[in-house]
């Protein structure tokens, strides 16, 4: 159990540890009141990092939050830090268009063969150099993806952008997702069909890209069962997660001519130096732009996650966001267990404090709560932050002054 007492008023600076290269002008979105230690931090507030794997690791008592500069948490042990009442967040939609335009880029490529064309031209030699291309250019004849069919599973940030302007090519395009925010759905073409069923897009597109999270029920999305439905000479591109294909039914439906191309971003050796494989290493949302936007993002959002409690783009806890007017904000992070608010209302009661406002938000195993004191005595609330400590399902508890 850990009090962390944010007094801003009396320049509380929170450390934050830094991973991998992480963009300055982003970093400079946490403001005054946060100190970059690098790797010297010991026992910081706050991680800020990309691609580090955390797994592993021993989190520090202090810390309190850990802010991915990307999408995917996978190299974060999720759960471990839930349990220990740490908030991770991810930066989702801003690395999009990154990862948006490599997709893209991909399936031009693969369908002229412009990668294979460029290695043969690359071993020609002699003064009849161009005649040589004129004779063999033959053999990377292509087509062309207007007309051609279009899957997209998973209709996100990057899948919706990618729906869109795949018909702008003039592609047919069908999307999948079942769980598709109101927000999003908004934002997608009406030319773009949406289907109720993963199968019709495996039996009827040219083009197959994912995104999606890698969970249990997304691992092996591409298996034997799949790929028996698809058309004969399909591409699939993958710059979601390499675990949502089974490599060893791909290589199957290579050699039996159903996936005429395979474009990853995720490379493993059993993947390279192999006749219809690209592997592209990690390329997606590698841009100046992409890690600028991240960057910025996680910036703003542990800021405010730090200086007001509020909680915005996590993956182990529900966004709560609350006004604070009051002069005392405590927030707990509790096991979501029934009569839980019951008993913290009881809790501030018993110690004539008055509620301003709460709010509590369940994800999982656990909640989340910003309770707003109207109240100036810092004793009494000194005594009340003592009592939730001393509570065996609250896992942190910490106080914010206005």
């Amino acid at each position: 159990m850990e009090n962390n007492h944010s007094l801003l008023g009396n320049n509380m600076v929170f450390s934050v540890r830094t991973f991998n290269n992480i963009n300055q002008i982003g970093l400079k979105e946490l403001g005054n009141h946060f100190q970059i230690d690098g790797d010297k931090a010991d026992n910081p507030d706050a991680y800020i990092l990309r691609s580090q794997n955390l797994h592993g690791e021993v989190f520090p008592e202090n810390l309190k939050a850990i802010a991915r500069a990307g999408a995917g948490t996978n190299n974060i042990p999720v759960d471990a830090a839930t349990a220990q009442g740490i908030v991770v967040f991810n930066t989702p939609g801003a690395n999009a268009n990154a990862v948006k335009e490599a997709v893209l880029a991909s399936i031009l490529l693969s369908a002229r063969d412009y990668i294979g064309a460029t290695a043969w031209a690359n071993t020609l030699s002699g003064d009849d150099v161009p005649k040589q291309i004129e004779a063999g250019k033959k053999a990377f004849a292509g087509t062309e993806i207007t007309g051609k069919t279009l899957g997209v599973i998973g209709l996100g940030a990057i899948g919706a952008r990618i729906a869109n302007d795949a018909r702008r090519l003039g592609m047919n395009v069908l999307g999948y997702d079942p769980y598709v925010s109101i927000e999003t759905a908004w934002n997608i073409s009406s030319h773009v069909k949406r289907v109720g069923d993963i199968k019709d897009i495996f039996a009827a597109a040219d083009y197959i890209t994912i995104h999606v999270p890698l969970t249990p029920d997304t691992k092996d999305t591409f298996n034997k069962e799949s790929f028996d439905l698809m058309q004969k000479g399909v591409t699939i591109l993958n710059f979601a997660r390499g675990e949502l294909v089974n490599h060893a039914d791909l290589f199957e439906a290579i050699e039996a001519g159903v996936v005429r191309n395979y474009i990853t971003d995720f490379g493993t050796e059993d993947l390279l130096n192999k006749p219809h494989i690209t592997v592209f290493p990690h390329l997606g949302g590698s841009t100046e732009e992409a890690e600028l936007n991240c960057a910025i993002m996680a910036g703003q959002t542990l800021r405010r996650f730090m200086e007001t409690g509020e909680i915005v783009n996590s993956v182990n806890f529900p966004t709560v966001v609350q006004n604070l007017s009051a002069p005392y904000r405590i927030t707990l992070i509790n096991k979501n267990i029934p009569n839980m608010v019951a008993k913290i209302s009881t809790a501030v009661s018993h110690l004539n404090i008055n509620i301003d406002n709460i709010i509590n938000k369940s994800k999982g195993d656990y909640a989340y709560t910003l309770l707003d004191l109207d109240e100036s005595d810092a004793e009494k609330v000194a005594n009340l932050v003592a009592n939730f400590e001393a509570d065996e399902n609250i896992v942190r508890v910490r106080v914010i002054k206005k």
